[in-house]
């Protein structure tokens, strides 16, 4: 199967591009991107993925609009059969152009059941290649997966029901990361032996933050009993520099009788060897696994067959107890901003993305249970 990727030098293998190197079907190649306002009223997540080895592409778009009593999830979901252009990546009326690799990117979606956009992604700083990302369940893998980071602002516009947003680069600013390689993904597979030991839960935090002079890209993974399986915090300077802030030690600050971040104290080092200290606040939170195929969503899941030329709307009321019930046992995605602190008392302002997840146990939380919340 030769396609116009081929015409390239970037083989990595005696194989057409169009044919991954293994043929474990959870292989995959994702993009992953986020935007909003800093007002907290309003949170945009996109995604498109291939699934070569399932034969399928998809896309979604996910709209968190959360104004006065109201707080909604809409997503637009998108499912195709999978093609050889993966230059142009596109799903339906949505498409990712990549005007500049590594820089700037423009996201267009044709309307759609009364959605639409055309917005542009300029990254603030280079991109940070994160660390691989390894989890097995006994012997087998069930995650390996490379992933980049960047930090930017949009432009552009977004239209929801007829209300028309002006993307603001002043103002509007996100994350995104690419991912590529193997995690659950497609309709569920038979699990065989229940897992020796069970899963009893997991600990996830990500913070990417753009600062005046430095975008901050931190990652954590920790087992129920606090041992770290991924621990990974950059600095990128302006002016190219990368510096590691250590093992920073995170405190995440829970709403009352809850799970939901409110906040987190993040303590840091320089690579000076100097404290940074980080407060970050947390508002607008969306549930990744209410609508946008994450975690378990019963309703949407990457890589999923749903025919040629899928389209569908859905819209969660996220005040519904029956909707709201299933946020505590995923990854919550939120507006994020933070005060970043050196040793000499020198303050950065930054905004970006909280996001946070602790489901199960994790005793250093004191979360014994899976029903355990905050005091």
């Amino acid at each position: 199967m030769i396609t116009a990727g081929d015409e390239y030098p970037i083989h990595q293998a005696a194989l057409p591009i169009a044919w991954p190197t293994q043929s474990d079907r959870n292989f995959y190649d994702r993009s992953y991107l986020c935007a909003h306002d800093r007002s907290g009223e309003i949170f945009v997540v996109f995604g498109l993925g291939h699934y070569p080895n399932l034969g399928v592409k998809d896309a979604f778009v996910l709209v968190h609009r959360k104004v006065g009593d109201s707080d909604t999830n809409t997503a637009v979901h998108l499912c195709d059969a999978i093609d050889g252009d993966r230059l142009n990546p596109r799903v339906g009326p949505f498409a990712i152009e990549v005007v500049e690799p590594l820089k700037t990117l423009r996201l267009t979606l044709e309307e759609t059941e009364g959605i639409e956009l055309d917005m542009t992604w300029n990254g603030l700083f280079d991109v940070v290649q994160e660390q691989r990302h390894l989890m097995r369940q006994g012997t087998r893998v069930t995650l390996d997966a490379q992933r980049f980071a960047q930090v930017g602002s949009w432009s552009g516009r977004l239209v929801v029901d007829g209300e028309e947003f002006i993307v603001d680069p002043a103002t509007w600013i996100g994350t995104r990361d690419r991912s590529w390689g193997i995690r659950p993904v497609g309709e569920p597979e038979n699990p065989g032996r229940p897992a020796d030991p069970p899963f009893q839960g997991m600990w996830w935090f990500y913070l990417p933050m753009a600062f005046d002079d430095f975008g901050l890209v931190m990652i954590i993974q920790e087992d129920p009993d606090g041992y770290r399986t991924l621990n990974d915090c950059t600095r990128v300077w302006r002016d190219g520099r990368v510096e590691q802030l250590g093992w920073p030690r995170v405190k995440i600050h829970y709403r009352s009788g809850t799970r939901l971040p409110v906040g987190a104290t993040i303590e840091a080092t320089a690579a000076d060897g100097s404290p940074v200290v980080i407060e970050a606040d947390a508002q607008c939170a969306t549930p990744l696994h209410i609508g946008g195929g994450y975690g378990g969503d019963p309703d949407w899941g990457h890589g999923q067959w749903k025919g040629e030329n899928f389209v569908e709307r859905v819209t969660y009321d996220l005040t519904d107890p029956a909707v709201n019930g299933r946020a505590a046992f995923g990854v919550i995605d939120q507006v994020g901003h933070a005060v970043c602190r050196e040793a000499d008392g020198t303050e950065h302002e930054g905004w970006g993305m909280f996001e946070h997840g602790s489901f199960g146990l994790h005793r250093p939380s004191g979360f014994n249970d899976w029903g355990d919340v905050a005091p």
